[in-house]
């Protein structure tokens, strides 16, 4: 494909909520902008359960002052997909998806080149909100590779009437464990620690502590996945070494931004893996060069989120236009 050049004021990386949210403060700025996205619009919202209900209200998740309307006070993720989709048709936002950005370097005239899978941009100012949901933590364990583990767990029915080990015990294990148990699996879940996540919402966890109170949910505390085999897996639980007959690992262990395009880009990473930004303005340690949303909070998942990251888009346009 031949390449062709794009100059915007603005490019921002990744079509979520954030990232629409730029677009939308760049739009009433008189800035020109493009999004570009490697996936679907919203592309960690439509990788969500597909029944899964957000902890914040709709009220919450709301951008570009056009109200999110449920029935629940807290939405679900098809509600959401769809809210974000009619709220692009709303501003007409200037969205390239299913295009991958695979660098970002600075000219000697201090204009960035963005390089994508399709074409090559230029750009005044470069936006990366990129969340964190693309790269999964990994448990580095023999048999990880195996086609019946994943760490994206999306609909229960797959896992009808089968053997099911659940890795972790925050939201997304115990969602998975839950809804898999009720399609009628056989769910034991694995959890490093001795108790459920602290981030638990709390009108799951009654659930979940009954399911395994009443041994519905088998549940091994202090205990590690240690081999993954076709038919069965090895845990390391507090009583030794337990074999148990294992037909699918739903390895809900967490995700990180994706720092090797991060460090690409220039970004400074210390040792803590938080990005260095300004937090008044979101501009990293290269100039023009901002962050926004949870891409922010580095290792650190639960600090940042759609609700109280909204504000970024308003104080980097601010300080562009400034």
């Amino acid at each position: 494909m031949s390449k062709t050049q794009n100059h915007y004021d603005v490019l921002i990386i990744g079509a979520g909520p954030i990232g629409m949210a730029c677009a939308i403060e760049a739009q009433k700025a008189n800035l020109s902008y493009v999004i570009v996205e490697k996936g679907a619009l919203v592309n960690s919202l439509f990788n969500y359960p597909v029944f899964m209900t957000f902890f914040s209200t709709s009220q919450k998740l709301e951008i570009g002052r056009v109200p999110f309307v449920t029935i629940s006070p807290k939405p679900n993720r098809n509600e959401a997909v769809e809210y974000y989709r009619r709220v692009a048709e709303k501003f007409e936002l200037n969205i390239h998806l299913f295009e991958t950005v695979n660098q970002v370097v600075k000219n000697e005239q201090g204009v960035f080149e963005i390089t994508t899978s399709k074409t090559i941009y230029t750009s005044g100012n470069v936006i990366v909100a990129t969340g964190f949901y693309d790269v999964p933590l990994l448990m580095n364990v023999p048999g990880e590779d195996l086609p019946k583990v994943t760490h994206y767990y999306k609909d229960p029915h797959l896992y009808a009437f089968q053997n099911v080990v659940v890795v972790g015990a925050n939201n997304s294990g115990v969602d998975a464990a839950l809804e898999t148990y009720r399609k009628g699996a056989n769910v034991t879940m694995v959890v490093r620690s001795g108790e459920l996540g602290p981030h638990v919402k709390y009108w799951v966890r009654p659930d979940i502590q009954n399911r395994i109170k009443e041994g519905e949910i088998k549940a091994l505390f202090n205990s590690e996945l240690l081999e993954i085999r076709e038919g069965e897996v090895d845990v390391k639980t507090p009583d030794g070494l337990m074999t148990i007959p294992n037909d699918f690992v739903i390895a809900m262990t967490g995700y990180q931004p994706d720092f090797s395009m991060l460090r690409k880009f220039g970004i400074d990473l210390p040792e803590s893996l938080c990005p260095f930004y300004n937090e008044e303005t979101m501009e990293t340690n290269v100039k023009g060069l901002y962050l926004a949303g949870v891409v922010c909070g580095g290792l650190d998942t639960h600090k940042l989120f759609i609700e109280n990251s909204r504000v970024h888009a308003e104080m980097i346009v601010k300080n562009i236009v400034s």
